[in-house]
């Protein structure tokens, strides 16, 4: 059986608020909202998502992760300072 991606995963202190920047950024809806868990996505049969769990531990590096959205290109950082670049839009994804 193939393997997919399901969710990207975000390390966070503060679920609800890191969730709700994201999916305000995304222009994406909270799907779930638990205490150890907050899934966000287009809609609930998207076939990927983004889950935020906790974690007690600073981040200390830069990631070894970031997602590019698409515009002109930048780096920015979210409000627990996980780093991702806005790109200019392409037709495909190695173009």
């Amino acid at each position: 059986m193939p393997v997919s991606l399901h969710y990207i995963v975000i390390d966070a202190h503060d679920l609800p608020a890191l969730a709700r920047f994201w999916a305000e950024v995304l222009r994406w809806r909270i799907l779930s909202e638990r205490e150890r868990e907050v899934v966000i996505g287009p809609d609930e049969t998207a076939p990927v998502g983004i889950c935020f769990m906790p974690v007690t531990d600073r981040k200390v590096v830069k990631n070894r992760l970031h997602l590019d959205l698409t515009w002109s290109w930048t780096m920015l950082s979210d409000p627990e300072e996980n780093e991702f670049c806005v790109v200019r839009p392409k037709e495909t994804l190695i173009g």
